[in-house]
């Protein structure tokens, strides 16, 4: 797909909601982008606009962490994002969000990096809630695809929500 030129916008045929097996977030999706396992039994999904090289796609997972995360660990989280960044070849950081709401951190970065040959662009959300790490990911085969792309891409992020009782759990204590 790198480098095709194509005539008109993709066009949305369908919407389907991405419920995470636990109730912990969900979001939309294209119903017609094709439906990918995550490797090493993560929980969450893959999809993507390509059946047999999904290099464009939208991923969704969570993992447990073996402690609550608070919003005092918003520098720490942030800086361990930009080492694991800096690992990356040639990557550039476009943009950089980090926001604590509550006990709710979210870190958002959107960047580019090399993959063999190819210069892929990333927007990413961390978020930690509670004792969980949910990320969100949309990245694009190319820069260009990734700008092809970005009405779905978008789309899913800004339907992306969590669930109420996780909420609930970033609430401050008062003192």
């Amino acid at each position: 797909m790198i480098g095709q030129r194509r005539e008109s916008p993709p066009r949305f045929r369908g919407v389907s909601i991405y419920q995470d097996p636990l109730g912990r977030f969900a979001f939309r999706y294209p119903s017609t982008w094709n439906t990918f396992e995550l490797p090493d039994g993560q929980e969450g999904a893959l999809f993507s606009p390509e059946a047999s090289a999904p290099q464009t796609y939208l991923a969704a997972w969570a993992n447990r962490l073996p402690e609550s995360v608070v919003a005092e660990d918003l520098d720490l989280l942030s800086s361990g994002m930009a080492e694991g960044l800096a690992r990356l070849n040639s990557c550039e950081v476009l943009e950089s969000h980090d926001d604590a709401v509550g006990n709710l951190v979210r870190l958002e970065r959107l960047y580019t990096f090399s993959d063999d040959d190819a210069v892929r662009q990333r927007r990413v959300w961390v978020v930690y809630v509670d004792t969980w790490q949910i990320v969100l990911v949309y990245q694009g085969e190319s820069r260009q695809e990734y700008e092809y792309w970005s009405p779905m891409g978008n789309y899913s992020f800004a339907t992306f929500n969590l669930a109420q009782d996780l909420w609930f759990s970033t609430e401050r204590a008062c003192s």
